[in-house]
């Protein structure tokens, strides 16, 4: 599974973010339930609201993430995410605005 720790606030979050050089934003998801996919960035999910549920393909294994919850996802990793909708603030190593589409790429691109 991904690193999974905790975090106290969104001051520490984009603290943070920005000493790790990487590229905040805020969002908030409606309830989704994805396909497994990757990304090609590293990337800080800091749960500021709901909850999110991943899993990862490898193993199987899925945590349940609430407010306060930090995850530190690397590139490649396949997974899938469950929600009825959650508030976040992201850390991403590469510009938002250069994102490869589509963000979450197919298992099959590997």
């Amino acid at each position: 599974m991904q690193n999974i720790s905790t975090f106290k606030d969104e001051e520490e979050a984009f603290k943070e973010i920005k000493e790790a050089g990487y590229f905040p934003f805020k969002a908030d998801y409606p309830a989704l339930e994805n396909d497994f996919h990757w990304h090609d960035f590293d990337s800080f999910l800091y749960i500021t609201g709901g909850e999110l549920t991943v899993t990862e393909y490898e193993t199987g294994e899925s945590i349940t993430c609430t407010q306060g919850t930090k995850i530190t996802a690397h590139a490649g990793v396949v997974h899938r995410e469950q929600s009825r909708g959650y508030s976040a603030i992201f850390g991403l190593s590469v510009d938002p605005r250069t994102l490869t589409q589509p963000v979450d790429k197919p298992v099959s691109s590997l």
